[in-house]
């Protein structure tokens, strides 16, 4: 079921060359659900570690059966789901009855063997079937133990469940999005979970290279709340060093060089011309009204700021007399920092997004060749990305006992009969 897809631009042009990967050598143990948590391992086999991810044997993560949230679809031909596919590649599936005394002697041997373990299981299951960092570390003293939990390891709802919609609630995200008068907007889809993933791979990193150095293991923590308000860091900041809670953008009265605007063709463009002052000339005659330069209403940046309402109006007006492309192909003679506005699908004819690996051809084991998102950053001596897709439940059961456990096949079957695999 492996299937290698295009890694990085170091890939592309250099066939026939060995491919290294940042991470090869670090072994990922997993015994997590959903995506924040299982996202950041899935990050990490991006670079190259390898992942082994523990699932209860016939169930399995409920990731795997998730269809559908709400009005989002994830179903996929062959039994699949698109959850389970992002937040599950380039792992290995082993399948362990943790209730079991053999399963769980069975993962401490994994975890002696491994670099790292992440959960994202609450504390009272983690406690019933013994694997807290305090039940791990004296296996292997300097395991990487990372865990993630929906509000913190403190306080008194550390112990309480929750998804990324909390996280986008309760750290004031949602009341950073929208126009004002409008009720708390919501992003879709995972914007939270994704930030978390991301934010414990980070964690798990720092780790590994600080037992490098000092050769001590230790257990880190994530919480998506606390990283729904470090995505927020800004909004936070002037909220509470700045004394005020930000304004939510108005379009019509937001500052008309830091805003965004419908072209002809009913496509969008967002333009950032910061300092004002500086660009102000040059949007002028970007825009064919350079009589605006020395208009006394809008000399000074405060009189623009001002006169908003109008100047936002006028624009208006103006992008609507011609198409997107013409209009960036203006914006780009004159070095103004403008872009489209993308919809997702609009990504794959990016070819921006396509030359730098951002979206990336992926061969995929049951759909075939299909667009995915690539690793965002390149590697002069190293290729990064995705390079398997989701495994079946308990797909490497077998040679993940025969080649870390050392069970031979009898063993392995007998441990199938008493439903411990």
């Amino acid at each position: 079921m492996k299937s290698e897809g295009p890694l990085s631009p170091l890939s592309a042009g250099d066939e026939g060359k060995t491919v290294r990967r940042p991470l090869e050598g670090i072994r990922i143990l997993e015994c997590a659900l959903y995506h924040a948590g299982p996202g950041g391992s899935a990050i990490l086999g991006d670079l190259g570690a390898e992942v082994i991810k523990v699932e209860q044997p016939v169930v399995g993560d409920p990731v795997r059966k998730l269809n559908r949230i709400g009005n989002v679809p994830f179903e996929l031909p062959g039994g699949r789901t698109l959850f389970c596919e992002g937040a599950n590649r380039n792992k290995k599936s082993v399948t362990l009855n943790l209730k079991t005394d053999r399963g769980r002697e069975i993962l401490y041997r994994l975890v002696g063997q491994s670099d790292v373990f992440l959960t994202n299981m609450r504390p009272n299951p983690l406690k019933a079937l013994k694997i807290t960092y305090q039940d791990l570390r004296p296996i292997h003293p300097q395991i990487i133990y990372a865990a993630v939990s929906a509000y913190g390891p403190q306080g008194p709802d550390k112990d309480r469940g929750g998804f990324d919609y909390q996280g986008q609630a309760r750290s004031g995200l949602m009341y950073a999005m929208g126009e004002p008068g409008s009720p708390p907007v919501v992003s879709q889809f995972g914007l939270v979970d994704q930030v978390t993933a991301i934010m414990v791979s980070h964690q798990i990193l720092t780790a590994l290279l600080m037992r490098e150095r000092t050769g001590i293991g230790q257990e880190v923590h994530t919480s998506i709340l606390g990283s729904a308000i470090f995505l927020n860091y800004f909004n936070t900041l002037i909220a509470h060093l700045g004394g005020g809670q930000v304004l939510r953008h108005d379009r019509r009265r937001e500052h008309p060089l830091r805003n965004y605007y419908q072209c002809q063709d009913g496509r969008w463009l967002m333009m950032t011309l910061t300092p004002p002052d500086r660009f102000w000339p040059d949007i002028c005659r970007a825009l064919g009204h350079p009589e605006l330069e020395h208009d006394p209403r809008y000399r000074k940046d405060a009189d623009r700021l001002a006169q908003a309402e109008y100047l936002v109006g006028l624009f208006d007006r103006i992008f609507a007399t011609r198409p997107q492309k013409e209009w960036l192909k203006v914006f780009a003679e004159y070095d103004l920092f403008c872009c489209a506005i993308n919809t997702t699908e609009d990504l794959a004819q990016d070819p921006q997004v396509l030359e730098n690996g951002y979206l990336v051809e992926f061969i995929h084991p049951t759909l075939g060749k299909k667009m995915i998102p690539g690793y965002p950053a390149h590697f002069s001596e190293a290729a990064a990305g995705t390079r398997s897709a989701a495994p079946d439940l308990g797909e490497h059961t077998e040679e993940i006992l025969s080649s870390l456990c050392g069970l031979i096949p009898d063993e392995i079957e007998a441990l199938r009969r008493e439903s411990v695999i």
